[in-house]
């Protein structure tokens, strides 16, 4: 088994449009704190869906953006083959966290069951609101309610009252009716 088979990468942002002639790219990142996303390293692209390592060499800020300058890409032309790669990094490289704080990447997929045993469904993705995170629920195929996705507010021990990432299972204090 190679050292990639043993890594879990996860996405935490994605490269733009390229910027310059020097080979200069534009960074979206999907960390809280979008500067966050230069902490992770070592980087790894997603070429023809697989993980390739990569070296940043430097970034800074221009205007409202992140750029960034890869290692070894030196021109626009080779810049442009990167364009809307996905970023990714070994989970590895993520602290800890403390009791009831849980990365986005760990919710995702897991079950919903709200406390009288109603499965409502799997997480497929998070919402960033402003005043608390959401949980976007897609239905089961025969949902009782008629209900394709429901969204669930993230309120740790007042709505979701126990999240098992060992079984992905997430239970919430919720109506299956909404």
């Amino acid at each position: 088994m190679n050292k990639m088979d043993r890594q879990r990468i996860e996405t935490v942002g994605k490269l733009g449009s390229t910027y310059g002639i020097r080979g200069w790219l534009r960074i979206y990142s999907s960390t809280e704190n979008a500067e966050s996303i230069f902490d992770y390293q070592p980087w790894f692209l997603k070429i023809k869906d697989q993980w390739q390592a990569i070296e940043l060499e430097t970034w800074k800020h221009h205007n409202h953006e992140l750029i960034v300058k890869l290692k070894n890409i030196n021109d626009r032309e080779t810049a442009q083959t990167l364009a809307n790669v996905e970023i990714g990094v070994d989970l590895s490289v993520f602290p800890a966290l403390e009791e009831g704080d849980f990365y986005w990447h760990d919710l995702i997929g897991c079950q919903v069951v709200n406390l009288q045993g109603y499965a409502m469904g799997t997480v497929s993705e998070m919402m960033e609101t402003g005043s608390n995170d959401v949980l976007v629920v897609r239905a089961n195929a025969k949902d009782a309610f008629g209900k394709q996705e429901r969204l669930i507010p993230f309120l740790y021990e007042q709505v979701v009252k126990r999240v098992d990432l060992t079984t992905k299972t997430i239970e919430v204090d919720w109506d299956a009716g909404f």
